[in-house]
């Protein structure tokens, strides 16, 4: 089969403003990046279409294919004649050059221009990082003229969007002098940044400066948070953000409207794009499809927990993806054997499949489908096992096959979609915001992870104590732990009960509006793998790209 990158290079694209006149925006809404890219400045409206999210149980190393389900269904939607819209996250550079690769789907199935939108596209990440920087050189500048705020330990981070393990940990001010005492410092990367998360959780500019300005940059000797604002730099940060804080617009491979905005990490954030991009798709489209980051016990529940609770969102329908493969790997076979046909390793692993679609039932209580994205070696014996386990438990699960076919093999799924999107629910949470911070995470480590109890290392206890007393008890959790398993143990393959759930440290993310959580170690910046996927592209003098996956 062609790749990725040979399949997108043959699609003829639209002109950006035919896509917009898609959605209705006229030219003075739009500001051009080209010829296939616009950022909106459209503000949302007060219509709502319906939101479908798009999550998956934990992934594996073969890839489950969340974001090309994602584009699929919503050229689906397209092909049936529905007013459609996408919003997904931007990639980061660090996966594209590193081992993951880029994010703009595969196949058939794809958003284009997937050369621009995996390298450098808008620029938005550039300004997340240079926002971030300069509040760096403040901190640091404030300290070595006088230090009037009393700032004893500096938390926060510098950010590059590149994987670069030697700056994880460095020292600042080296030499000392008129450089400033030397101190302890380190990069993360700009998706794990607070910043990042900060502006995909933002309304607009107004509330953009104000969670900007609620940012702890670092603590007193008394250990009280000071923040961004106390510096007086959130005007200027969020001057850098001006055009970031736009969605841009771009289309699939079906000619359906997607905006990709705004890309926190899954783990140490939330995992989805801009609220801003998501209720502007939503204010113009009547079916809005997104997708949440990770497995449904990370991305989902942050998704709902968080996104939805602080910006008054509601799915309308729920789609789980899940492969035969990824459930036989889940019930211990060998990648090199997941082509055969076994029923006896499929029924072993297919709990991990249960567990999600139990949480999402059960706990959120959402309309759910189960989208099964079918592969050749997929059996029909194991398709229909996969479907009458779901049936036994009320669900629907249905063949996708939109990698090979696009919109036209996710049309079964779309019409399943709509039937779901029309049941009336209540959408529940895992906890209520006024549960205390560590009755909170003993119930989503409880409920979502199934564990059987939560140690608080000191750290963690101390630090959960320190906020509720600073005043941050009110706010939700994001917790941070593998995503390859429902327990902290990543080997813990398909559906693990009675563990321990360990929590390791806590960080108070000001600016987003939530405690992060930390189950063991939590890695904030990526390093390459020893053969990078940098290593494998090439550029012609016409500009002709390959090798981007």
């Amino acid at each position: 089969m062609k790749t990725d990158i040979e399949i997108a290079r043959e699609v003829t694209l639209r002109p950006i403003g035919e896509i917009a006149a898609k959605l209705g925006l006229g030219e003075d809404e739009i500001e051009l990046y080209g010829k296939y890219k616009a950022k909106v400045s459209k503000k949302p409206g007060d219509k709502r279409g319906k939101l479908i999210l798009v999550t998956a149980i934990n992934p594996t190393p073969l890839g489950e294919g969340k974001t090309t389900v994602s584009i699929g269904l919503a050229d689906a939607f397209t092909l049936m004649g529905k007013k459609c819209c996408l919003a997904l996250r931007e990639p980061s550079l660090g996966p594209v050059f590193g081992i993951k690769g880029g994010a703009t789907g595969g196949g058939y199935s794809q958003v284009l221009p997937m050369e621009d939108i995996n390298l450098h596209f808008t620029g938005d990440l550039h300004a997340i990082t240079a926002a971030n920087n300069l509040l760096a050189a403040l901190i640091d500048n404030h300290i070595k003229f006088g230090n009037e705020l009393g700032i004893k330990t500096i938390s926060f981070r510098r950010a590059m969007d590149m994987n670069e393990r030697s700056l994880r940990k460095i020292v600042l001010c080296a030499k000392g002098g008129a450089d400033g005492e030397p101190h302890e410092g380190g990069f993360d990367i700009t998706a794990a940044s607070e910043v990042m998360t900060t502006l995909c959780l933002a309304e607009n500019v107004t509330d953009l400066k104000r969670r900007l300005a609620s940012i702890i940059v670092g603590f007193t000797e008394a250990g009280k948070a000071v923040t961004a604002g106390d510096l007086g730099a959130e005007e200027a940060m969020a001057i850098l953000l001006k055009d970031a804080i736009k969605p841009n617009l771009v289309q699939t491979i079906g000619g359906t409207p997607a905006f990709i905005h705004g890309g926190p990490f899954a783990n140490i954030a939330h995992g989805c794009n801009s609220v801003i991009a998501t209720k502007t798709a939503l204010s113009l489209s009547d079916i809005t499809v997104t997708e949440a980051g990770f497995g449904a016990d990370l991305g989902a529940e942050k998704f709902l927990d968080i996104k939805c609770r602080k910006a008054g969102l509601k799915p309308a329908a729920v789609v789980l993806v899940a492969t035969v493969r990824a459930l036989k790997y889940n019930g211990g076979v060998d990648k090199s054997a997941l082509t055969n046909e076994d029923l006896v390793a499929l029924e072993k692993g297919i709990v991990n499949l249960g567990a999600h679609v139990d949480n999402l039932t059960k706990v959120f209580g959402v309309p759910l489908v189960v989208s099964i994205n079918k592969f050749a070696s997929d059996t029909d014996k194991e398709i229909a096992f996969v479907q009458n386990y779901c049936a036994a438990r009320g669900v629907k699960a249905v063949v996708n096959e939109c990698f090979m076919k696009g919109g036209a093999g996710a049309t079964a799924l779309a019409e399943e979609v709509l039937a779901a999107s029309e049941t009336a629910y209540d959408l529940k949470f895992a906890y209520d915001l006024a549960d205390p911070l560590k009755v909170k995470i003993e119930k989503v480590a409880k409920k979502i992870y199934g564990a059987a109890e939560v140690t608080f290392s000191d750290t963690a206890a101390a630090k959960l104590e320190n906020a509720e007393a600073q005043g941050y008890g009110g706010f939700p959790v994001c917790i941070a732990k593998t995503q390859y398993s429902l327990s902290p143990d990543q080997k813990a393959l398909g559906r693990p009960v009675g563990f321990t759930f360990p929590v390791t440290d806590v960080t108070v993310r000001g600016g987003a509006g939530f405690v992060v959580v930390e189950c063991g170690s939590v890695m904030l910046m990526p390093g390459l793998p020893k053969e990078p996927n940098a290593y494998k592209m090439t550029i012609d003098e016409n500009g002709v790209i390959d090798g981007l996956s």
